[in-house]
């Protein structure tokens, strides 16, 4: 294997990480909300696993699952953006 090959993959991986940001200001914007694990990604329309995976930081959201966790906290993803800057 080439070392470009071995590099790109290296950096993809790195890409691919889950963002623990992300995870926590989704848990405290859960938090705050009021909200269960289970309901929230009943409103996302996702598992409850999955929406557990995410919020430790083990899973990377595909975009359209982080707008739909969005639309089921009921705010903007301006908002989400914010919250995800304000905890690194």
């Amino acid at each position: 294997m080439s070392a470009r090959v071995s590099t790109q993959r290296r950096t993809r991986a790195k890409q691919d990480s889950p963002d623990p940001a992300l995870a926590c200001a989704l848990r405290r914007l859960r938090h705050d909300s009021g909200t269960s694990q289970e309901e929230l990604a009943y409103r996302a329309g996702i598992t409850t696993a999955s929406f557990s995976r995410i919020e430790r930081g083990e899973a990377n959201p595909a975009w359209t699952t982080v707008i739909r966790i969005a639309s089921a906290l009921d705010i903007s993803l301006a908002e989400l953006v914010v919250a995800v800057e304000d905890a690194v």
